[in-house]
């Protein structure tokens, strides 16, 4: 597999260019420029597992989480300037969706296949469920509540102002489980980790991820000029391709990842991979994209739809239903996968 990616990667980039250069068609572009991030995504992933076993499994996951995202906050800010804002608000929620129910639901299944029973940090998860209310069902449902008896720009105010505060709490939250708190956080996972000797040293982990992210950026803004004609061609709307498409693409790196680690058995990387990337989403990449649109022509309240945000306060709820008590099982899995499907099918017939 890591030699597919390879060759995706040292093809598909040059491939990329060419094809901008001399005006290929956008499907063929798309195409394209869909296996040529997951390739780079393959690239971060490796990197990320590296840094994962030098830095212990929290500060891996939460550098997973970041190179990760980053893929889709590049993918994302190229789509802003292009005025696509109902494709970001989509893909933002699509990667909330894909998080929590595709990436956890299959690292689940995947690792109890092979494990009867997993255990995950009990404080890990607590912490989380506590982040997942305040980020989802509190910053997201308030907006669109109060935004119904306001003009967009008191809406824009009011998002703007939701975004600091989400931005606050997040880096917040980081120095009191990394600094203040680290002991309590203390993962059972820490032996396994310093027994594995890493794929590559720290110093071409960070080049790798340095380079795979700028490249991201090169192939992403090819991606976003396809949006349109790929809904025309298919009927698509820009919901389904945000939700589904552009959130799968974008948050290749941890899907990989996650399900990697779940089948070495190590859930608290797998987990922190998964939920951490989610919190990360909702907490900082959504409010940062709102105050990048500060700049851009359009601005992008933090108001979803509906169908959006029920999807997303179901999915939260649903995770922290299943992950409260420190154990995963493959039918925990399989109901997480499942409630991905039928949301995937309610905004695919929208």
């Amino acid at each position: 597999m890591n030699r597919i990616f390879s060759i995706v990667v040292f093809i598909g980039v040059p491939v990329v260019g060419l094809g901008a250069f001399l005006n290929w068609s956008d499907l063929v572009m798309f195409g394209l420029s869909c296996i040529t991030i997951i390739g780079l995504s393959g690239f971060i992933g490796r990197a990320t597992e590296s840094l994962a076993i030098v830095s212990g499994p929290r500060i891996g996951g939460l550098l997973n989480a970041t190179f990760g995202n980053a893929v889709e906050l590049i993918i994302s800010i190229f789509t802003l300037k292009a005025g696509l804002i109902g494709i970001v608000l989509a893909s933002l929620t699509g990667s909330v969706l894909g998080n929590l129910l595709l990436v956890l639901g299959l690292s689940f299944f995947a690792g109890g296949l092979k494990y009867k029973k997993q255990n995950f940090s009990l404080h890990d998860s607590r912490y989380n469920s506590g982040l997942l209310i305040f980020a989802v069902v509190v910053a997201f449902v308030i907006p669109e509540v109060f935004s119904m008896t306001m003009n967009p720009s008191t809406t824009f105010q009011l998002s703007i102002g939701v975004s600091v505060i989400l931005i606050a709490i997040y880096l917040a939250g980081l120095f009191f489980k990394l600094v203040t708190h680290r002991g309590v956080f203390a993962s059972g996972d820490e032996a396994v980790e310093e027994e594995e000797i890493p794929e590559w040293t720290k110093g071409k982990s960070i080049m790798v991820l340095m380079v795979s992210t700028v490249a991201v950026a090169f192939v992403s803004e090819r991606l976003v000029h396809t949006f349109e004609t790929l809904g025309e061609q298919f009927g698509w709307t820009e919901l389904f391709i945000g939700v589904i498409i552009v959130a799968i693409v974008g948050n290749a790196a941890e899907h990989v990842s996650a399900i990697t680690m779940a089948m070495k058995n190590r859930m608290n990387v797998s987990v922190e991979i998964a939920v951490g990337s989610t919190l990360q989403v909702a907490m900082f990449v959504a409010p940062a994209l709102v105050l990048i649109s500060i700049f851009m022509p359009e601005q992008m309240p933090l108001v979803f739809t509906i169908p959006e945000l029920v999807s997303m306060v179901t999915a939260a709820l649903l995770v922290i239903s299943l992950s409260n008590d420190g154990e995963s099982n493959w039918f925990e899995g399989l109901i997480l996968f499942a409630a991905y499907i039928i949301m995937g099918i309610g905004f695919f017939l929208l």
